[in-house]
């Protein structure tokens, strides 16, 4: 039988935070829910995968993706959709900043609003308070700020890596590099209907962040063009009918 929920975790180079992450996630779902855990190796060269194998005798729950060249954190969580054997998929980053014991009020909250018309595509989480630096949680308020100007998306935390969809609407959008921090406003363009959670962040404690700030400034505008596009030539249907 196929799992109730697959866990996605993209990582690169987080040899350190890999298996305890891994043990939380387990420790957060075992007995609550039937579940596997993806971790994609996205190109690292520390040794991720091979410490991630090495506890897989304890967490039988686990799989392991490698890619061959790093390819980036959305592409990560598409490989880890495409292999998941639950129609319900978590994602969370790998550096262990979000915490897995929020899955559990994600799946909650899912429960409580699926079955309604339109039907659920998201429940995205959104950081209570960012354990970050000044510089990061400034630019991250001012892009998510001009985002949720340009698309209304009601989401006032895309970049949180913590969030629950449906395996089939996630393959349903349009696929493209850096999707991950669109996902709310792409759901809605596909009449789908998102919800949000508040969830926990905590301090980076071990390895080295992979993001700077101004190198994203350029893609992100790239990116915030493309999705606005895509979302004023969206014509969808109210229902779909077999004859």
């Amino acid at each position: 039988m196929p799992p109730d929920l697959s866990v996605v975790v993209p990582v690169k180079d987080e040899a350190e935070n890999a298996v305890p992450l891994l043990e939380e996630i387990a420790a957060a779902l075992r007995g609550r829910v039937a579940f596997e855990v993806i971790f994609i190796d996205d190109g690292s060269k520390d040794g991720t995968a091979e410490r991630l194998l090495a506890a897989r005798a304890q967490n039988p729950e686990l799989r392991v993706l490698r890619h061959l060249a790093n390819s980036g954190q959305s592409r990560g969580v598409r490989s880890g959709v495409l292999a998941a054997r639950a129609a319900l998929v978590a994602t969370l980053d790998g550096d262990g900043q979000n915490d897995p014991a929020d899955i559990p009020n994600l799946l909650a909250e899912w429960r409580r609003q699926e079955g309604s018309t339109p039907p659920l595509g998201l429940i995205a989480g959104q950081r209570r308070k960012r354990e970050d630096s000044a510089v990061k949680r400034m630019s991250s308020r001012v892009g998510n700020g001009v985002r949720q100007w340009l698309l209304n998306d009601g989401t006032r935390d895309t970049g949180c890596g913590l969030k629950l969809f449906s395996r089939e609407a996630f393959l349903a959008l349009p696929y493209f590099d850096h999707i991950h921090r669109f996902l709310p406003a792409l759901m809605l363009r596909e009449g789908f209907r998102i919800g949000h959670v508040d969830v926990n962040h905590r301090p980076r404690t071990r390895g080295v962040s992979k993001y700077g700030v101004f190198d994203r400034l350029l893609v992100s505008l790239l990116d915030l063009y493309g999705v606005l596009w895509l979302k004023h030539r969206a014509r969808n249907p109210q229902r779909v009918d077999e004859l």
